[in-house]
């Protein structure tokens, strides 16, 4: 299951590394993780149709109660085949879809990793892991929704669908986070099985609550529905693939996984059953109006899902049956119907039901296909929606939970069941009937490439074999995925195609008499709906997000965005009055331990670190005399961790220093050398004053650690398994690249993250540089100072020698990846410094973006390995080897997470760096010509 799980991420960077080949190529990389997965899905067939469960778990953060852990049953199984089977054919149709203009590599990526996504949010086996796909799948359709970026309709729809799904994202995290707490465990099998726990704790009303606004923001119910019709912006293959088989669903799925733990309660019945009844009513009713082919399938699928959620807050044994086969059925007639939209867009350049008429005569193929599929959505019989449709009209008859009332239920069913007719019977006729072409962008329109058409005909075909021989073709995977939902065996059912003459059968047949009287009623219908008030979803969206931008602005202005000293003097001061608050009580600030001796030398350092941060404050104005007083400062700090016996942090400082240095140096080429004074007597006396106490409450706390034993912190246990555990006496890199591997990931992430958004915020960018100094004497216009040059060059070597040396050493000596990055990052700018940005880059050929992603990349599968072999996320192994002529030599898999961390860094770093030093240059171009 790992491996399933890890195809499409992996395809995903296949995508990114042969971003330049054809879309062929690119076509063939993509449809490999799905197609690939759906060969191993297809191994646990015989297992989850004998409604066994396959379960994988991994410690990753047990104090947390996250773990690695999958689980694979009848549930999990559906919807990872319909995520891996619609999303193959999606990737066939966008092959034909999108133009070679478009960015296919972006999109593809952004595919795949939407698709990894779902399937990690499926087969979780864990709640916490669970919300990390969960939000991941949010994440990445924000990336696929918004792919037309030049278009404001799809930033505005991306930034609307963002917003919505993550703030029911931040709910759901705390619904979460209450049944972990009740349980005592968020491991899906002991939540499963404490449902009673849960319906019964006083916190129980508050857990479904915030459950189910996760669920009902992703999957677009009422009142939260209005976010999808704004994702149609999205390219037709996302929509597609989001709102017909995978992200909508992702609200319906995590309904039914979590069914048997939080059903069966009075709360669970009014909010699922009549938030379901009323996104079905309303998107049922919108959908006939809409003169957009993708808006109507938008408002469509928002009625499906609300079908698909009131079967599930119904309660009985068979709703749940009916709820995930209409969930089978709408995947592929919806998906199908999509495609077709498509391809009418893509093929006559409008999607305006009032101007694409009459089509049958010119895509006679295309409008059979569509018809079809329109057919199963509005349940006509031996189609698969019928099926289904009829499922839910006798559930909605069972129900006797409204009292006299129960008949209003079957009532509204019916009736939205007659506006599904009517907008399925609008598709047909407005666009393949109904006069004329009206002023068609591409007219003649005609049929797409054949190939194009393949994904449409295979998801029609199954929607007639669901629907004709559904005991052969779903009976088995449909009970298996149900019983996994319900919790327990099913009650009998049959998948009959006809059930005699009875009330379900009388609906809906009244359903389509009463779906094509109210299309011929149409016209005067448009007209009421015309009169309205318009309620326009998008603007209001708008307004509410500008609104709440003001009041925050307003907020944080007060505490930081007036200016730095402010922000800086409360946060101080609100850190000494907590930490102060938290100290007063104690009896003694100091402990059982006496202070170290401080001889003369470290006195004399202290002091004169002391008087060089006090020099830097007066003059901190003076920029280039503050930087070379702060380096100082830095500099002494290096000397006290070497005096103190932490060489790895004296290394680390003194190249963080020189690099902080440079950097610095070459923001201040475009700043002026001196500041005025701004501040009043007042003001400083101020600062002086939050700055003493700043200074004091860190004193204080020094004083308290210093004189307390550390045996019984976390130290001591990295001191003992340092060498056993780890494979290496130098304690610092063990902590760094085993112990706490996953901080060390993120930390190169980040520096990764930040070298990539300096260059997209200076890219372009062109500064004045001044051209004489203080005193008017011109600078020199030259780029090379020879000297410099020599020096440098004489250097590289070395330092790349020793940034080996250090990096292969640092196991077990002071050194490692970070230190031996900083060092080669070091030696590199220097050489651009003396002998020029384009000098070195004609020579040294390296993308700086790709080898910070590939440290990243390295680390990352570094710490999956173990894994494979049945180990926590990043452990370590180490062992000695025997090498004839070296001897025995000590070997251990940090050292590959430590080259990681080493690309990482030298990436990152000389991203940030060289970015700079272009942007002195392409500020002198015009002058050095």
């Amino acid at each position: 299951m790992t491996v399933l799980l890890a195809l499409p991420f992996l395809c995903a960077f296949l995508v990114l590394l042969f971003a330049r080949s054809g879309r062929n190529t690119l076509a063939c990389l993509t449809a490999l993780a799905p197609v690939a997965g759906l060969l191993l899905l297809a191994t646990f067939l015989p297992a989850v149709l004998a409604h066994e469960v396959i379960s994988l778990q991994q410690a990753w953060l047990p104090t947390l109660g996250l773990n690695f852990s999958l689980h694979l049953d009848g549930l999990s199984f559906l919807f990872a085949l319909l995520i891996l089977g619609v999303g193959l054919l999606v990737i066939v149709y966008a092959r034909y879809y999108l133009g070679e203009h478009e960015d296919l590599p972006r999109f593809f990526a952004s595919l795949l990793l939407f698709m990894g996504a779902m399937l990690g949010l499926v087969l979780a086996g864990n709640l916490l892991l669970m919300l990390m796909f969960w939000e991941l799948t949010s994440l990445a359709s924000f990336l696929l929704i918004g792919y037309w970026r030049h278009r404001d309709e799809a930033r505005t729809g991306a930034r609307m669908a963002l917003a919505v799904t993550g703030g029911g994202g931040l709910a759901l995290l705390a619904g979460i986070i209450l049944i972990g707490q009740v349980v005592g465990s968020y491991e899906l099998t002991d939540v499963l099985a404490a449902g009673d726990q849960l319906r019964a704790h006083a916190l129980y009303p508050v857990m479904l609550v915030l459950v189910l606004l996760g669920v009902f923001t992703k999957s677009a119910q009422f009142p939260f529905h209005f976010w999808l019709p704004h994702a149609m912006a999205a390219p037709t293959p996302v929509s597609a693939y989001l709102h017909s088989a995978t992200m909508v669903k992702a609200g319906v799925f995590l309904l039914a996984r979590l069914y048997p733990a939080l059903s069966g309660t009075d709360w669970w019945f009014y909010l699922v059953t009549f938030a379901g009844l009323a996104t079905l009513l309303v998107g049922a009713i919108t959908a006939v109006f809409q003169h957009d082919l993708k808006g109507l399938l938008a408002y469509s699928t928002v009625s499906h899902l609300g079908l698909i959620t009131m079967l599930f807050g119904l309660g009985s044994d068979l709703a749940p049956v009916a709820a995930i086969f209409h969930i089978i059925n709408h995947a592929t007639f919806k998906a199908s119907l999509f495609m077709a939209a498509g391809i009418i867009d893509h093929e006559t350049g409008s999607r305006d039901m009032r101007r694409i008429n009459g089509l049958w005569k010119y895509m006679p193929h295309t409008a059979v296909l569509a018809m079809v599929a329109s057919s199963a959505m509005a349940g006509v019989p031996l189609l698969n929606g019928f099926l289904s449709k009829e499922m839910f009209f006798a559930e909605t008859l069972h129900q006797q939970l409204l009292g006299s009332f129960s008949a209003l239920i079957p009532g509204l069913a019916t009736l939205a069941a007659v506006f599904s007719v009517a907008y399925s019977l609008r598709f047909i006729h407005d666009v393949f009937f109904n006069g004329e072409p009206v002023n068609l962008p591409k007219f003649p329109p005609h049929e797409p490439p054949r190939s194009m058409k393949i994904p449409v005909e295979i998801l029609v075909f199954l929607c007639v074999l669901v629907g004709t021989f559904p005991a052969f073709s779903v009976s088995g995977l449909l009970a298996s995925a149900a019983q996994a939902s319900l919790g327990h065996a099913l009650p009998e059912y049959s998948l009959g195609i006809w059930h005699g003459f009875n009330l379900p059968l009388l609906m809906s047949v009244i359903a389509l008499l009463g779906g094509i009287a109210l299309y011929s009623l149409r016209r005067p219908l448009y007209r009421w709906y015309d009169g309205l008030p318009d309620l326009n979803a998008l603007e209001t969206f708008g307004q509410t997000l500008k609104h709440a931008y003001t009041r925050t602005s307003r907020a944080m202005a007060v505490v930081q965005a007036v200016s730095l000293q402010r922000y800086l003097a409360v946060m101080l001061l609100a850190l000494v009055l907590v930490v102060g608050w938290t100290l007063w009580p104690m009896t003694s600030l100091g402990g059982p331990v006496a202070l170290t001796p401080v001889d003369p030398l470290t006195l004399i350092g202290l002091l004169a670190m002391a008087l060089v941060a006090l020099l830097t404050v007066l003059f901190h104005r003076e920029r280039l005399r503050a930087l070379v007083t702060l380096g100082l400062v830095g500099l002494i700090v290096s000397m006290l961790f070497a005096r103190f016996s932490a060489p790895d942090l004296a290394l680390t400082q003194l190249v963080v220093e020189v690099v902080t240095i440079l950097l610095m140096l070459l923001v201040l080429n475009f700043m002026p050398a001196t500041t005025p004074q701004e501040s009043s007597s007042l003001r400083r006396l101020r600062d002086l004053c939050v700055a003493a106490a700043g200074g004091g409450l860190f004193a204080v706390l020094s004083y308290a650690v210093l004189t307390r034993p550390y045996d019984n912190s976390i130290a001591r246990y990295y001191l003992d398994n340092s060498v056993p555990g780890g494979g290496g006496t130098n304690v610092v890199n063990v902590v760094l690249v085993d112990f706490r591997g996953f901080d060390t990931l993120g930390e190169i992430s980040v520096l990764a993250i930040t070298a990539i958004a300096i260059l997209a915020l200076l890219g372009g960018t062109k500064l004045p540089r001044p051209r004489t100094d203080r005193q008017g004497r011109l600078w020199t216009a030259a780029r090379e100072y020879m000297m410099l040059r020599l020096l440098a060059r004489l250097l590289l070597p070395l330092a790349l020698l020793v940034s080996v040396f250090i990096f292969l050493r640092g196991h077990n000596e002071p050194g490692g990846g970070f230190i031996a990055g900083l060092v080669t990052s070091v030696a590199l700018v220097l050489l651009h410094v003396s002998s020029g940005q384009q000098w070195v880059e004609q020579r040294l050929k390296l993308d700086y973006r790709k080898l910070a992603a590939s440290g990243i990349l390295v680390a990352g599968l570094t710490g999956l390995a173990s894994l494979l072999f049945g180990y926590p996320l990043l452990t370590s192994a180490h062992g000695h080897v025997a090498i004839p002529l070296l001897g025995e030599l000590e070997l251990a898999s940090a050292m590959l997470f430590d080259l990681g961390v080493y690309f990482a860094v030298v990436g990152g770093t000389l991203l940030i760096l060289g970015q700079l030093g272009h942007l002195g240059y392409s500020a002198h171009l015009p002058e050095d010509k």
